[in-house]
């Protein structure tokens, strides 16, 4: 039982390097056309791509999404790599599912980022499920503790719990369950699901639960629904039935933008590039999350995570330039940038 968890954690990564067809690449942000501006009346070199998220300074708005955590020593490679590229790029990091500390105190190692990463905001990770399942607020605060977290995400993947072999499918009173937690511990509770998106349901539940940060995380690109079918050893294609399952990213950002007043939206699922950052930061995201374009680079070396993060943050600024948007102010919930959607 006790290895169960880690030994989980290793095999999302090789189902995600064996099949690439877990990224499903569905590329929903290809839909939206910007407005281009061949006289965007600003210098390349004056654009301020700086924000500020959980009360720090970021260089752009880029969240390295939750991947991973355990008791293997790819695992602490890919975690350390990718908090030493952020302190270095800027940028935030979330990291994967805590759960896994408590069932192996060796896994702790794989959390402890925050010298590493002693300037940016670092995002503890629990399943929101696991409050029906004898995780409370001293678990949860053990969770940001170790990571010695700025906030801790609560993350809701109930397609996942329901194709995972040994998932845990209660979710039945959770948001009494939030409100408490909300009020138990002392860091900001953030709500995000795994890639299957938020409604405006959820939203409003999280809000009255006292929620005000929320990572749509919307279908598009990884499919955990599929990287659990390949754990399965029944013959079962539920996995694969629901591979594609959920709202889309850039629809799941228009339905949240009637909260922008009393919560902070965060983008993920689906993001492969600087100019879906852009897009997402348009449609009303203060943040946006990538992780399927960091893994690999995590899993060479701190130089190459680097590399892809100065990557996506030249084409977030040159799409800043091309749009005559010379600050993120200029670009938020502004849909005059927005040409056409198909």
């Amino acid at each position: 039982m006790s290895d169960l968890t880690n030994d989980r954690k290793l095999e999302h990564i090789r189902a995600i390097e064996n099949d690439p067809l877990t990224d499903r690449s569905a590329h929903y942000y290809d839909r939206i056309q910007l407005t281009h501006r061949a006289l965007p009346e600003i210098s390349l070199n004056s654009i301020d791509t700086s924000c500020t998220f959980l009360g720090k300074q970021l260089s752009f708005p880029l969240l390295i999404s939750s991947m991973t955590g355990g008791d293997h020593e790819l695992i602490k490679q890919v975690n350390h790599n990718l908090a030493k590229a952020a302190q270095i790029c800027g940028v935030a990091m979330a990291v994967g599912s805590q759960r896994v500390m408590f069932t192996k105190p060796e896994a702790i190692e794989s959390f402890q980022l925050r010298e590493l990463a002693p300037d940016i905001p670092l995002i503890g990770n629990i399943g929101a499920v696991q409050l029906n399942y004898g995780i409370s607020a001293p678990e949860v605060q053990q969770a940001i503790d170790c990571l010695n977290a700025d906030a801790i995400y609560l993350h809701l993947n109930p397609l996942q719990e329901a194709v995972q072999p040994e998932g845990d499918t209660d979710f039945s009173n959770l948001e009494a369950a939030i409100t408490q937690l909300v009020k138990d511990i002392d860091v900001p509770v953030l709500l995000k699901e795994v890639g299957s998106g938020l409604s405006p349901a959820d939203i409003e539940l999280g809000l009255k639960a006292g929620v005000t940060v929320f990572d749509v995380a919307g279908s598009g690109g990884t499919s955990w629904s599929r990287i659990e079918h390949h754990r399965r050893n029944d013959g079962s294609d539920l996995g694969l039935k629901f591979q594609d399952w959920g709202i889309p990213t850039p629809t799941a950002l228009k339905l949240a933008q009637p909260y922008l007043n009393n919560a902070t939206i965060v983008a993920s699922g689906g993001l492969r590039d600087g100019i879906d950052m852009v897009k997402s930061v348009i449609l009303g995201a203060s943040l946006c999350g990538m992780a399927a374009p960091l893994l690999k680079p995590a899993m060479v070396s701190v130089e190459a995570v680097v590399t892809e993060i100065e990557k996506i943050k030249t084409e977030f600024r040159t799409a800043m330039f091309l749009l005559g948007a010379r600050d993120i102010t200029a670009l938020f919930n502004n849909r005059d940038h927005i040409l056409e959607e198909r």
